[in-house]
């Protein structure tokens, strides 16, 4: 196996290419900024699939109250 020198510039060069490759601090800004907008356009789908179900869970409780009122009156009437 031939060895083969490597100077300084060699090495300077291969570690340029390495960091050719990484990210700048505006590339990680940026991604955060889109991820930002991306979080808070699902925390708002999050809040209206909330509030349908409470308002849909709501609804279903008012009339289980109200059938329950019929059911206790028509109980009462029976029970006279």
């Amino acid at each position: 196996m031939v060895k083969k020198n490597i100077t300084i510039d060699d090495l300077a060069v291969m570690v340029q290419k390495g960091f050719d490759g990484t990210a700048t601090k505006k590339d990680i800004m940026d991604l955060r900024t889109e991820m930002n907008i991306r979080f808070q356009r699902v925390d708002e789908r999050f809040d209206k699939i909330e509030k349908l179900i409470l308002q849909d869970h709501n609804r279903r409780i008012e009339k289980l109250e109200d059938q329950l009122k019929e059911v206790k009156e028509t109980l009462a009437m029976l029970l006279k």
